[in-house]
């Protein structure tokens, strides 16, 4: 092999994929893309469990191959509990900004029974843009039920999933 036809370890661009799910528990505050919503059930977790915000921070880790959101912010210490996960996003970002690169796009999927994410939409998307420093256009979020089916479906837990493009600065 040519050296000219080595190429640069460092690509163009990084596609992360992250997931997360939560037990949801009555009594507990459900807040999703860092907007706080009423609803008779939270997601359970060491932090405020935001299940947006730590499947978007698996998704932009992983593409920059770092190690994901339990190794950088573990449940048993003490310093993250009842944390905001917003600092797990900046965290996040700034790893992906340390090693040259800007959010390409974003894709979230959340699945939960209820509540309905549609009337919240808008504000997670405003909340994660400025996050990461993006353009809100660069950021989609949609809702999906599970169709009754298994703990989701019966509201006992939500889950999410986050698919990131990076592209160099």
């Amino acid at each position: 092999m040519r050296k000219s036809e080595i190429r640069n370890p460092k690509s163009e661009i990084r596609i992360g994929h992250g997931f997360d799910l939560h037990r949801m528990e009555p009594g507990l505050p459900l807040v999703l893309g860092g907007v706080k919503i009423e609803h008779e059930r939270g997601c359970a977790g060491h932090s405020d469990g935001d299940v947006i915000y730590h499947c978007v921070t698996d998704a932009i880790l992983g593409a920059v191959g770092e190690p994901d959101i339990g190794q950088l912010f573990p449940d048993n210490d003490p310093q993250w509990k009842g944390a905001d996960s917003k600092v797990f996003v900046a965290e996040a970002d700034r790893l992906m900004r340390e090693q040259g690169y800007v959010i390409g796009n974003l894709d979230v999927t959340v699945i939960a029974q209820a509540p309905k994410l549609a009337p919240h939409k808008q504000q997670i998307i405003k909340n994660l843009a400025f996050l990461l420093g993006c353009e809100e256009s660069r950021v989609n979020v949609k809702g999906k039920t599970h169709e009754h089916v298994d703990s989701i479906g019966r509201g006992e837990a939500i889950a999410c999933h986050a698919v990131v493009l990076l592209m160099r600065a």
